[in-house]
């Protein structure tokens, strides 16, 4: 490895973000799915969760995802309980992305995506399920208003990503490393093999 790929990859490394993460259940479209982790290694996220049981995970082509699929660990589970389990143990509030009931939904401009944060997402036609739903901390609304009610979910995660980026790097969050020492060693020498 050159020296030049080497000091890329670590300064890559360096501004992953331990505790801004994604949840997909169920999102079924390669593409989508490979936009999605195009977006999110983009903005630091280096871990993504996966829920599948109504729909079988794509076949994520590396160069549909621009390889990014190579540099993103894929935690895979079969229901959101314990999904959301995990992501409790690890203190994360759980936000998940929800069409309805305005009134209880909070905008995501409102929210505070500099915590500990996992944002959920759900198939292109049903949205996030009813048990996800109910196991989440607090459901949000991307602001739109105009005359359609969504947008494409690969859109929807970049937008919300991308804030939690906005209200990361207000906060310095992309200059110091939440990780240990010895954790961005480990996940240097791992990125360093890819």
């Amino acid at each position: 490895m050159t020296p030049k790929r080497l000091h890329k990859i670590a300064g890559v490394v360096s501004k992953r973000q331990k505790y801004l993460t994604i949840v997909l259940e169920n999102i079924h479209d390669p593409h989508n799915v490979s936009a999605i982790l195009r977006s999110a290694d983009a903005t630091g996220i280096d871990k993504v969760y996966l829920i599948y049981n109504t729909n079988k995970f794509p076949k994520i082509g590396r160069i549909s995802s621009g390889s990014a699929k190579k540099w993103i660990e894929l935690v895979r589970f079969s229901n959101a309980a314990d999904c959301f389990k995990e992501l409790k143990k690890h203190k994360y509030r759980i936000y998940s992305s929800h069409i309805g009931e305005e009134k209880k939904n909070r905008s995501l401009y409102e929210l505070d995506l500099a915590k500990r944060t996992a944002l959920v997402f759900g198939n292109e036609h049903t949205g996030v399920s009813e048990e996800a739903l109910g196991l989440s901390d607090k459901t949000f609304t991307i602001p739109m208003y105009g005359m359609v009610q969504s947008l494409n979910v690969s859109v929807s995660v970049a937008v919300c990503i991308y804030e939690a980026l906005r209200q990361r790097e207000l906060k310095g969050m992309y200059n110091k490393s939440s990780y240990s020492k010895t954790e961005l060693k480990d996940k240097l020498k791992i990125y360093s093999n890819k």
